[in-house]
């Protein structure tokens, strides 16, 4: 009989694997929760939802990000468990908002997907109604979860009285949907008198007593269990305001929002008209104020006085906010004159780059498919004369938009160095457009090692080095920080499980430490995930969000094919420009295809070190790093090798054995540089 193959290789990196076949999997199995139906719920109620997903094997507890929503799995009159439905308790004490479910496995813990909750009454589509006659009747003041049908459109219907006023809201993408949502509200016949096909609120005002029916369907008709929605209908007074949108993931982008230390809200508001250069609003520096890029093609202009030498930092968050705009700024000086007033710019403001460089989409991975930065607006301005100086912020692409929710927050500051921080799991490269690692949970097999990639979001010039570090993780889990150098954007966190960790799972705390003007300064970090797996990224754009928690967890069932460790414990010592040779211990635990591993060098001081050989098939190894050549400076390392390799792989006995792609990583190395003695 075949041996049972557990898991694959520790640790995370780029993989560098020659072109594997289609055949081949990427990644070990990991849990990932897909649906649930509904996907809310109100708060203080109590109701049944039932659960999909991939590699869900011995469900068991149902977790949410929050402990004020509670799961029990549901019985059969004979008392046995269900595998794919629970009960759901909401306490009446829980914040309306979104959280995130995921489910212990017999791998570990699922990756998440949102929950919402709502104080508005819920219902639940029992399957899409494709035709008028079929519509389901969604009451008023309520939240109808439903999902789209393939091919087809589905309907709700409600009753209304002339001069009521109704809200249409559809969230789809924002709770993890694929759905791109199109809604139309239509007569009792059919006939269309109201679309939304961006995505936005549909406002709608009954021209006279009747039936009215609510059409959703996916932009390019897309349908099935993984288009689900929630479709919210709400009466509002005729001169009320617009209400806000349900809730809604954030992009990593947001991870950079808001700084540490700024208030919740603004402390004054723009003040139009301000389109023209002679209605500028006149403010004060420091400032922090929120206006609107309303209407179309709105033009706001601020002025204020300043002095030769002073230095301000200024801050537009639109975009981070959620919304789809690109603010644009120019700073100009201006001097009076009793004809016509000179205007020379001094600064202009655009888009925040990534700290790092994102995937170019190519045919080969070339980088993670996460945006750091944004098209919000972040610079330096530098006073060269006094006088008055004037401010026009515009959005880029607000020529025809008149939509007053598409607000801003202009802060303009003295410089307050900080530093953001976001994560997420390292990918490999492939090139059959497999991103499906890219979507797995920090679930570690024992003896494995995962490795996330973290980005320092760098504030107002602050350039000094950021040390990682991971606690409150599971028994036996152990989390090593490869720190971020000065002046650069990029570190690595390395997750290892011990061979013998038990079944666990807990909500890290992950955060980065550094010195800013004498001080200690300790800061969160966000992890970032895909929404869904992406098996082709030819065919499906993948969809990044951040995550609500750390969560980590060791599955205590399966082992890691392989665990590449130093063979020495403590710190590897060697003198500055000499050859340090690294024994490594192979503790092989499956079969593997080809005889070696190619595997890269991670860790500040090491990075550029040529790829290096490790045989799969033997016990032990040596591989040898040249100094000189990397030109390493005398300190204290963290290092880690990485690479990917072909294993074999059944989750039982009596499954197939399969090839498995996956990204094996070294334990993490300590290394002591010692200076050079003197001549």
């Amino acid at each position: 009989m075949m041996p049972r193959f557990p898991a694959l290789l520790a640790f995370v990196g780029l993989v560098m694997v020659a072109s594997p076949v289609r055949s081949q999997s990427v990644c070990l199995p990991a849990p990932r929760l897909l649906t649930t139906m509904p996907m809310g719920g109100q708060v203080g109620s109590e109701f049944e939802i039932t659960i999909s997903g991939e590699h869900l094997e011995q469900p068991g507890e149902l977790r949410f990000s929050d402990p004020r929503i509670t799961a029990a799995v549901v019985h059969d009159d004979a008392g046995k468990p269900s595998t794919n439905r629970y009960t759901v308790t909401i306490a009446a004490d829980c914040p309306p908002g979104l959280y995130e479910a995921s489910i212990m496995t017999r791998l570990g813990l699922s990756a998440p997907r949102i929950f919402t909750v709502d104080t508005m009454a819920e219902s639940a589509q029992a399957k899409p109604a494709t035709s008028a006659t079929e519509a389901t009747t969604i009451a008023v003041n309520s939240v109808c979860n439903a999902i789209a049908a393939a091919r087809g459109i589905n309907h709700h219907r409600f009753d209304a009285k002339q001069g009521q006023r109704f809200v249409i809201d559809c969230a789809a993408r924002g709770i993890d949907s694929k759905l791109k949502p199109v809604v139309i509200l239509a007569d009792a016949t059919g006939r269309d008198l109201v679309a939304e096909r961006g995505g936005g609120l549909l406002d709608f005002n009954v021209p006279a007593d009747g039936t009215y029916l609510i059409k959703v369907h996916d932009l390019t008709f897309q349908g099935g269990p993984y288009f689900f929605y929630r479709l919210a209908l709400r009466e509002i007074q005729a001169d009320s305001d617009l209400p806000e949108r349900m809730a809604s993931t954030r992009a990593v982008n947001a991870a950079a929002w808001p700084p540490h230390g700024l208030p919740p809200k603004s402390t004054s508001q723009e003040a139009e008209p301000n389109d023209q250069h002679h209605q500028a609003q006149r403010i004060e520096l420091p400032c922090d104020l929120t206006g609107s890029f309303a209407p179309e093609a709105d033009i706001d202009r601020f002025e204020f006085t300043a002095k030769k030498g002073d230095v301000w930092w200024i801050e537009v968050a639109s975009n981070r906010l959620g919304r789809p705009t690109d603010p644009t700024l120019v700073v100009q000086h201006i001097e009076p004159s009793e004809q016509e007033e000179q205007r020379s710019d001094v600064l202009q403001l655009t888009d925040i780059p990534s700290p790092v460089k994102v995937s170019g989409n190519n045919y080969a991975y070339d980088g993670p498919p996460y945006n750091a930065g944004s098209s919000d607006i972040l610079g330096k301005l530098e006073i060269q004369q006094d006088g008055l100086h004037r401010i026009q912020l515009s959005d880029a692409f607000g020529g025809t938009r008149n939509d007053p929710r598409n607000v801003y927050r202009l802060v303009i500051r003295k410089a307050s160095p900080d530093f953001a921080l976001v994560a997420w799991a390292m990918h490999m490269e492939l090139r059959n457009g497999d991103r499906n690692a890219l979507s797995k949970p920090i679930t570690l097999r024992g003896g494995a090692t995962m490795a996330l990639e973290v980005v320092a979001i760098r504030r107002d010039g602050f350039t000094g080095e950021i040390e990682l570090a991971m606690d409150n993780l599971p028994d036996g889990v152990t989390a090593t920080g490869l720190r971020i150098p000065a002046g650069k954007s990029r570190g690595i966190m390395l997750i290892s499980a011990a061979e013998g960790a038990p079944r666990g799972v807990s909500s890290a705390t992950f955060y980065g430490q550094a010195e800013i003007d004498g001080k200690s300064v300790r800061r969160p970090c966000r992890l970032a995930s895909m929404a869904w797996p992406v098996t082709n990224h030819w065919s499906e754009i993948p969809s990044p969000r951040l995550l609500h928690e750390v969560a980590v967890s060791v599955s205590g069932n399966e082992l890691a094919p392989i665990t590449i460790s130093p063979r020495e414990e403590g710190i590897l010592q060697v003198t500055q420009g000499q050859k340090l040779t690294i024994p490594l211990i192979h503790m092989r635990r499956s079969e593997f295809s080809g005889s070696t591993m190619s595997v890269r060098t991670m860790g500040t001081g090491f990075e550029q070190a040529p790829k290096l050989d490790i045989p799969l098939g033997d016990d032990t190894s040596e591989v040898t790093l040249d100094l000189a050549a990397l030109k390493t400076p005398p300190g204290q390392y963290q290092i880690a090798f990485y690479g990917g390799a072909v294993a074999k792989y059944r989750a039982n006995e009596t499954d197939k054995t399969k090839d498995i792609v996956d990204i094996v990583v070294s334990k993490p190395i300590s290394i002591e540089v010692k200076p050079a003695e003197s001549p």
